[in-house]
């Protein structure tokens, strides 16, 4: 029996996924890693699907660390004209479902063709107000922090802001996406139990859900599961029930 949206008396508004498992999947199976990425980006397109009918307002997906350069360069050309192709056949459905498009990271790293379908997605969707769907693209949450942390100190230096008052949110404030709420959810498929400098300022407070199922086969039910599994999350924030 599948999940009963209705049951739920909370939704996340933010969850954030790290898509982990498209390598293993595929050499179970005497697939190339790359024929992993291609069934994952499905599993993209199912839970976008599956986030708009719950109401989830961003989803942000996991797609390239900063780390994943040091990947062999024909792995990391596929996955690049992977993303291109993606975006051609699918974006029409962000459009069906008013889903903007944006991307966290260092965007001048990627390809130039890639720079260009993306900016023409973004630009495309920019429109839409209910919901979000986020690509960290060459994105480490250390780097990410840094240079937040560079940000402030320009402004420091140049008289534009006193460091005694620098705090939680100032910093915030500089981080790549500061108008985005933090991710409540995180969802972590494959197995694996670790953060992989994945939004580590953001995630502070996020529950986390821990699945064995490899990306590509994580599709609309399973994402319905890790949202019943929130709803069932005593959630303090650092204090006590009443």
């Amino acid at each position: 029996m599948g999940v009963d949206l209705q049951s739920l008396a909370r939704i996340p508004r933010h969850v954030a996924i790290i898509m982990d498992g498209n390598g293993r999947w595929a050499q179970g199976r005497g697939l190339s890693r790359l024929e992993g990425h291609k069934e994952g980006a499905q599993s993209v397109r199912a839970v976008l699907r599956a986030g708009a009918r719950a109401g989830v307002e961003y989803v942000t997906v996991y797609a390239f660390s900063t780390e994943n350069w040091k990947r062999p360069p024909q792995e990391i050309d596929g996955l690049m004209k992977l993303l291109v192709s993606s975006l051609d056949a699918y974006e029409q459905e962000l459009h069906d479902n008013r889903i903007r498009m944006r991307v966290m990271g260092q965007f001048d790293r990627l390809p130039l063709l890639v720079r260009k379908r993306l900016q023409k997605t973004i630009d495309a969707t920019a429109g839409y107000a209910d919901r979000t769907f986020i690509i960290a693209l060459s994105y480490g949450a250390r780097t990410e922090i840094a240079e937040a942390a560079q940000r402030i100190a320009e402004k420091a230096r140049g008289g534009k802001l006193d460091p005694r008052k620098i705090d939680e949110q100032t910093i915030a404030d500089h981080l790549y996406l500061p108008d985005v709420p933090d991710p409540e959810l995180l969802i972590r498929t494959s197995g694996e139990m670790r953060l992989s400098n994945f939004l580590l300022w953001q995630l502070s407070y996020a529950e986390f859900y821990i699945t064995d199922t490899y990306w590509p086969d994580f599709r609309e039910e399973q994402f319905f599961q890790a949202l019943e599994a929130f709803n069932r999350r005593d959630r303090r924030y650092g204090g006590v029930k009443p």
